[in-house]
């Protein structure tokens, strides 16, 4: 079973334990949690706890949590891009809208299902039955390069260079407003937001330190095409850091606002360099897909 701790900051006091949970894991119901302190699995500095337990701020809780149950993620035969394939590892070339592994409302078609049928069930293992092979993500409707592992041995070694922020990872997307500054660097922690826990937000509260590096490509009237490297690599990373200094990423609905005519945020993922197993260093490079190509021609007319 897996525990997760997490410590209660000073400006949570008075907050009911259950919805302070819920805030910074959002992947788990009220009703699950509250299940979770009725049979002891919550405690609070060692001790367990109630569910209608304030916060006084300062306490360190621990969640343990369930075995997983196991789901069925078949194989389904869905067309996907693969820019590069050995016996280790692929690279795919992800499309805007395909969610990357099964997930509460997203039970099949996904990115996961197509690499199942491709690769004949031959994925790592490590990050079990929902997520095989997947050694990061990007988002739903961002589009673009990520890394798959085929064995738990690549799995492994490619995720330890994520943990060591050694990836090349380089994304375009067009933003709202015009920069003062043609290049800079975002340094601000991201954590759970504690008004929605669907979101995340910029704060020091239960937060990872989050840096993101950027260069103005081209201006586009009130819009603004930039470059972004990642030193890090933080849920929802670009998109944050863009909404926190004012020039949220185009289409972002949930950081931002929608844009006419365009699903999502406009946000790709173009360049990723990784060292291989075999000790070569790889880097691949993505053109912008053609809805990407639709909105800049739209906003240059």
């Amino acid at each position: 079973m897996e525990k997760v701790e997490i410590c209660a900051e000073e400006s949570c006091k008075g907050e009911r334990l259950d919805k302070w949970i819920c805030s910074l894991m959002p992947e788990m119901s009220r009703n699950m949690l509250q299940k979770l302190i009725d049979e002891g699995a919550v405690t609070i500095d060692g001790k367990p706890a109630a569910k209608n337990y304030r916060l006084r701020g300062g306490e360190k809780a621990e969640i343990t949590l369930p075995e997983p149950e196991p789901l069925n993620v078949l194989p389904q035969n869905i067309p996907i891009t693969i820019v590069y394939e050995d016996d280790q590892l692929l690279v795919v070339n992800k499309p805007k809208g395909m969610v990357v592994h099964p997930a509460a409302g997203n039970s099949d078609g996904t990115l996961v299902n197509a690499l199942l049928y491709h690769c004949d069930g031959r994925l790592s293992s490590i990050n079990g039955v929902i997520r095989p092979g997947i050694v990061h993500r990007i988002d739903k409707n961002t589009s673009g390069l990520l890394i798959v592992a085929k064995t738990d041995s690549a799995h492994n070694f490619l995720a330890e260079q994520i943990k060591a922020h050694s990836f090349t990872r380089e994304y375009q997307a067009i933003c709202c407003g015009r920069f003062k500054q043609l290049t800079g660097t975002v340094d601000a922690p991201i954590g759970r937001s504690k008004y929605d826990r669907k979101k995340m937000c910029v704060t020091e509260l239960n937060s990872k330190n989050a840096v993101t590096h950027y260069q103005v490509l081209e201006e586009l009237g009130q819009y603004t095409l930039v470059k972004f490297n990642l030193e890090t690599g933080r849920t929802h990373q670009i998109r944050v850091h863009c909404a926190h200094i004012g020039h949220p990423v185009l289409g972002d609905d949930v950081y931002g606002k929608a844009f006419k005519g365009l699903e999502g945020q406009c946000l790709h993922a173009k360049k990723i360099g990784f060292i291989h197993p075999n000790g070569e260093y790889m880097e691949f490079d993505s053109e912008l897909p053609q809805y990407f190509v639709d909105i800049l021609n739209r906003l240059r007319s």
